[in-house]
């Protein structure tokens, strides 16, 4: 591996850590419960397949932006884009990527 190869790496895995502190930090400011409450709101809309695999050990499974979204609805969206200064789409985008990731590392 080359030094331009692990360079990249590491500044992906600090972009990658960044996202998903700042997308863990607005669910706790925006959704009641924080990222106990919105696991719980996916669970109950469908979702508790995906969320059950973020939270057990091994492999995540994915979720998409839609999904999320028909999930959560706008309002919580909303107010999870308004604490970070995201757009409603990008932010759903954003939380499909990361949350797994984020609900693993708060299990862990």
């Amino acid at each position: 591996m080359s030094l331009f190869d692990e360079l990249k790496g590491a500044v992906f895995q600090a972009s990658e850590g960044t996202a998903q502190s700042l997308l863990g930090q607005a669910v706790e400011g925006a959704i009641p419960g924080g990222l106990g409450g919105l696991l719980g709101k996916l669970q109950a809309s469908g979702l508790g397949e995906q969320v059950s695999s973020w939270l057990a050990p091994g492999s995540n499974l994915p979720v998409s932006a839609d999904q999320l979204q028909a999930a959560l609805g706008d309002e919580h969206l909303q107010q999870i884009a308004s604490h970070i200064g995201l757009p409603l789409d990008k932010l759903s985008e954003m939380l499909a990527e990361h949350l797994p990731g984020i609900a693993s590392k708060q299990n862990g």
